[in-house]
């Protein structure tokens, strides 16, 4: 599908642009971005399951963008990503597969209580991520760093939301890296999950092309921008984004399990007003 959305303008068009620029720096940095550019897709008028696919694929490239920043940074072991991504896309591919079996709504209260358990653990460790203590690899952390990524993996492809924020606590737990590494080695991770989604979406006909390679492309940049402020200021800008980021995720799955409050849907709503502005 290469067409504008029924209804679409240039100016929801070029709103839609602004939202993913600023998702894609914000996941650069700590995860997240799908916060945002998620209801700006939806915003635009593209079909639910379309604005889906094209968000995945346009979030993807950007992850690549990010990914090439902190690899051209050093902040990426080559040797752990080499032993763990193929761990976190066969991880995805299940979790998609099971997603169509399994109604994902039974995976909120997990994943809302292992939210709050990372958020308060990271604010009661005050100097958690600012050292970088890896030491290298070996039997102990590389079989917990294996488990790791399949679980993860299977979590981003079943459900998702949050899954930046436990990567990159989860290598910094395992693995006693900084923000910044943790953060590099992350990003690989969640790039291999994504990539195992992009392929189903696409393999069911479920991607606006137009729309996901013109905001990859803008993504891409924002992505680019975050990465580069990540590694040039280090785990004291990362740190407080990666808190503030998932404070935000872990409300949002609050607000909609406990509450019943569609919070996608109600950002929908506020993209669609901004847009008409």
């Amino acid at each position: 599908m290469f067409q504008l959305a029924e209804g679409a303008s240039f100016l929801s068009f070029f709103f839609l642009g602004a939202a993913c620029f600023c998702a894609a720096f914000v996941d650069a940095i700590a995860g997240g971005g799908g916060l945002i550019s998620l209801p700006a897709f939806l915003a635009s008028g593209l079909p639910a399951h379309i604005a889906l696919g094209s968000n995945k694929v346009a979030a993807c490239c950007s992850a690549m963008a990010s990914s090439a920043k902190f690899a051209q940074s050093g902040k990426v072991n080559w040797t752990l990503v080499k032993k763990l991504a193929g761990f976190s896309f066969i991880g995805a591919v299940l979790g998609v597969k099971t997603v169509v079996m399994i109604d994902s709504k039974y995976l909120y209260p997990i994943a809302i209580v292992l939210l709050m358990i990372v958020l308060l653990y990271s604010l009661y460790n005050k100097n958690l991520g600012e050292e970088n203590r890896f030491e290298g690899l070996n039997t102990e952390n590389v079989k917990w760093g294996i488990i790791m990524a399949f679980s993860l993996g299977f979590y981003d492809g079943f459900f998702g939301p949050g899954a930046g924020s436990f990567l990159i606590f989860a290598i910094i737990r395992i693995f006693k890296m900084d923000f910044t590494n943790a953060s590099g080695n992350a990003k690989i991770l969640n790039l291999a999950s994504n990539v195992a989604s992009i392929i189903m979406f696409v393999a069911m006909g479920k991607v606006n092309f137009l729309y996901s390679v013109v905001m990859a492309l803008i993504m891409v940049a924002g992505a680019t921008l975050g990465a580069r402020m990540a590694v040039t200021k280090g785990s004291e800008f990362i740190k407080p984004v990666f808190l503030t980021v998932t404070t935000i995720v872990l409300s949002k799955m609050v607000a909609e399990s406990v509450f019943n409050i569609d919070v996608v849907g109600f950002g929908k709503n506020i993209m669609l007003s901004l847009a008409q502005i």
